[in-house]
């Protein structure tokens, strides 16, 4: 099902009054204030629609991708850097749009040279995702569609999006069940995350499908985010991606990790990665065979922080 019928939407939203898209199927409806642990409604919560140059080289390109960054999330990191848009609890930066205004708003993007539509954070929002996907196929528009996901996803959802995802751009955040708990209030999600790439691997295996202009067009691409004081973790989520899927994935090991207030006096997520912790995970990448994907600089804390009290939150990049 890559562009469905407006009976097959409203089948899509019609699992919002009962609401189980996510691994902790709250059962909420979703039509009324009585909500689930995300905290979203029916409609179309987005923060930002804009043009962002900081992804990957493969995703941006010199022209950049239209981010679509919708709000609350199905986790709860303390060290999220999308906290001013992430947060299920208290005032967050957002809007109440329509469909037709987020389309019309993805359009304007497109028209000034992006070629892809990332959706950020859309674990809880899939029927909106889709209807958007399905709106911008109408109206002819050929971009390239990317799930910017934590990977807290059910393999029956990502199931249903084959086809019409073209790439998949999840986090492995944890091998770690008890950090996972601690940092980002997520039980099991080891067990989840690990299924939810290997149904993202099953769609799209370790090859990637580049357009003329060196962009990718089809694939996987697995995140991995380097937490202070927590190399052991990382070690493990890259046995885990080079041993049970294969160590031709694409990987983005990330060091730009940047304390937010609410972390600054933690222990350890109080203060940037170590140039020798990052170091021991490059070598295991090294180790485990991987060479395909990208790295950052140590230099890279603070480059990408957003500002979404802004019209575009992303104005260093």
């Amino acid at each position: 099902m890559t562009k469905p019928t407006q009976d097959e939407l409203s089948l899509l939203f019609e699992r919002l009054h009962d609401c189980t898209l996510c691994p902790r199927e709250c059962h909420a409806d979703r039509r009324t204030g009585k909500l689930g642990y995300c905290q979203s409604g029916m409609g179309y919560s987005i923060s930002t629609i804009c043009l962002h140059r900081g992804e990957e080289p493969i995703l941006s390109g010199k022209n950049g991708i239209c981010n679509v960054f919708f709000t609350r999330c199905n986790m709860r990191c303390r060290f999220c850097q999308n906290y001013q848009i992430s947060r299920n609890r208290g005032p967050i930066h957002e809007q109440q749009l329509t469909l037709e205004e987020v389309v019309d708003q993805i359009e304007q993007i497109l028209d000034c040279g992006a070629t892809a539509v990332g959706f950020v954070s859309p674990s809880h929002f899939i029927p909106q995702m889709r209807a958007i996907i399905a709106s911008l196929k109408l109206r002819g528009r050929k971009a390239t569609f990317i799930m910017n996901t934590n990977a807290y996803d059910k393999v029956e959802t990502l199931a249903s999006l084959e086809g019409a995802i073209d790439v998949y751009l999840p986090d492995l955040k944890y091998m770690d069940e008890g950090l996972a708990l601690e940092y980002s209030d997520a039980p099991s999600y080891p067990q989840v995350a690990t299924r939810a790439l290997t149904e993202m691997f099953r769609q799209k295996a370790a090859e990637i499908e580049l357009d003329e202009n060196g962009l990718i067009r089809c694939g996987l691409i697995i995140r991995h985010l380097v937490l202070p004081g927590q190399v052991k973790n990382s070690l493990r989520c890259l046995r885990f991606i080079a041993t049970e899927l294969s160590p031709n994935v694409h990987i983005s090991l990330m060091a730009q990790y940047h304390p937010i207030p609410a972390v600054s006096s933690h222990p350890t997520l109080g203060r940037t990665l170590d140039q020798e912790e990052y170091e021991e995970v490059l070598c295991e990448m090294d180790r485990l065979g991987f060479n395909r994907g990208f790295i950052q600089s140590l230099e890279s804390p603070g480059t990408y922080l957003p500002d979404f009290s802004q019209s575009h939150p992303f104005k260093n990049c």
